[in-house]
């Protein structure tokens, strides 16, 4: 064995068959690390992807995390239960076993998250010290998973948080664009909007997350012990930015825009939990939101930005939107940093 790949850093992904999990495995492994991942079925996954040092285990189980982190200096904790289901139940216990795990190996822990902790009164502008004052279960659980992260960190486990809003981009399945904005799988005969015409909504573009999260790991010298950034990512100021673009992607400047059938999931919700959980979530769409990245810029000097019409394309090509995805991305300009 080399001594380089004696030196070489291992970081262990939890979730790393979800949408960031998977980005940031993959930023990991070019940027000279180790990639571990757990999962219940650890030698199908192998098989799939064999660049992956897999283990078998569960993240509700605590022994398997630990286990599995030995030895890392990174764990990304990127897992979540799948849809809105179960959060009350199993989201705290796997942020436990992570800190657990991140004790035992002394290991820094890198998480994403998210807009649910803010009620609407902290809009339109957020930074890292709005008032968190949730209005939703899933609020109150992403606020006290980050406490559980701030007493970690106050015990000796150094911490990144990163912010951002919804995500859309390759390998993003569990999103409002693949699952609202347009039907994945087929062409794209019409774009479905969740918000209101005129309301500012906040998107963040999956590699530009990964890459983002990444670059603050390799800063982490110059970070406190816990450290929270806000992206600011995609700000669709008028709730019509996307939509354009998607149909600038499609080359159909009449592709008909439509409103989402807010009423018909109201009317369902008593029926359906995730449609519960959908409206419990409707005040993202129906007042203006936007995240300051003044203190991620601050670390980094730029955030890290794929231009909006290429970011797109991508998308839609990674969902089997577009018919001919090497024409659409081949005319779209190179990630760029702004």
């Amino acid at each position: 064995m080399t001594e380089d790949l004696i030196s070489r850093p291992t970081a262990l992904v939890l979730g790393a068959t979800g949408g960031i999990g998977g980005a940031m495995a993959a930023k990991l492994a070019t940027r000279g690390y180790g990639v571990r991942a757990l999962h219940r079925n650890a030698s199908a996954m192998a098989a799939r992807n064999p660049s992956i040092e897999w283990r078998q285990g569960d993240a509700m189980n605590r022994g398997d995390v630990v286990r599995a982190a030995e030895g890392v200096s990174l764990i990304v904790h990127a897992v979540n239960p799948p849809g809105y289901r179960d959060w009350a139940r199993l989201v705290l216990p796997m942020i436990d076993n992570t800190i657990a795990a991140a004790k035992a190996a002394g290991a820094r822990i890198l998480m994403p998250g998210t807009v649910y902790n803010f009620g609407p009164e902290t809009f339109p502008v957020l930074d890292e010290e709005s008032p968190q004052r949730p209005v939703t279960v899933k609020g109150k659980i992403r606020v006290a998973l980050e406490e559980h992260l701030e007493a970690a960190a106050a015990d000796g486990v150094p911490v990144i948080i990163v912010r951002a809003g919804d995500y859309f981009g390759p390998g993003a399945g569990n999103n409002w664009f693949a699952q609202g904005l347009v039907k994945p799988g087929v062409p794209v005969k019409a774009v479905t909007l969740p918000g209101v015409p005129g309301i500012g909504h906040q998107w963040a573009y999956l590699p530009d997350v990964a890459e983002t999260m990444m670059q603050l790991v390799e800063h982490a010298d110059r970070l406190p012990r816990f450290a929270r950034f806000h992206m600011e990512g995609v700000f669709d100021a008028d709730g019509l930015q996307l939509a354009e673009a998607i149909r600038r992607a499609v080359g159909d400047p009449r592709l008909p825009i439509r409103r989402f059938p807010w009423f018909f999931v109201r009317l369902a919700s008593p029926f359906v939990p995730l449609f519960r959980e959908v409206m419990d979530m409707r005040y993202l769409w129906q007042e203006r939101l936007r995240m300051s990245n003044r203190r991620l810029v601050e670390v980094l000097g730029a955030e890290p930005h794929t231009p909006l019409d290429r970011a797109v394309a991508e998308t839609l090509a990674n969902l089997g939107c577009l018919p001919n995805r090497q024409e659409a991305n081949g005319r779209l300009p190179e990630t760029a940093r702004a």
